[in-house]
């Protein structure tokens, strides 16, 4: 069974390169850990008062499309 989920996996891969895609690796920070609550409070704290933070802010709330949003 091994050798038939790895020759599905090749064979998807490979189709997926011939459609002109790459793999790519992403790390992105883990939320489950204890620390993760605390940098997201720390990061947007220092945030806080920040002008070109609410003009960013501004930017995002014209430029979201959100009709049809309950």
């Amino acid at each position: 069974m091994t050798t038939t989920v790895t020759a599905r996996v090749q064979k998807r891969r490979q189709a997926l390169r011939m459609a002109g895609l790459r793999p790519v690796q992403l790390w992105v920070p883990d939320t489950r850990r204890p620390s993760f609550a605390e940098e997201c409070r720390r990061q947007s704290e220092s945030l806080r008062g920040d002008t070109q933070e609410r003009d960013v802010l501004d930017w995002i709330a014209a430029a979201a499309d959100v009709e049809g949003w309950e």
